[in-house]
């Protein structure tokens, strides 16, 4: 995985763990830059991204919105699925 500065991001697609259909996942949930995920909840994203696309995601979108707002937050570039555990324990 690359390490990105999180401080030159100027695309979505250069986080960690994002591509082009999860940037525009990204930006159907309100999120059009990258320092906007600062401060966000994954669980509120997620759930307006339910609301606003009238239709529910794979739960593994969770763990990439709860990935790249721990990158913007000053963590580590981490892959998607080291959050899982995570987001499991707190969709129970």
């Amino acid at each position: 995985m690359k390490n990105p500065n999180r401080d030159t991001i100027s695309h979505l697609e250069e986080l960690p763990n994002v591509g082009k259909a999860m940037a525009n996942i990204l930006r159907l949930s309100g999120i059009d830059q990258s320092a906007q995920l600062v401060g966000k909840e994954a669980l509120d994203l997620y759930d307006n991204l339910c609301i606003t696309a009238g239709k529910s995601y794979d739960p593994c979108v969770i763990d990439v919105f709860m990935s790249v707002i721990h990158f913007m937050e000053s963590g580590e570039p981490l892959p998607w699925w080291a959050f899982t555990d995570a987001r499991k324990k707190r969709t129970l």
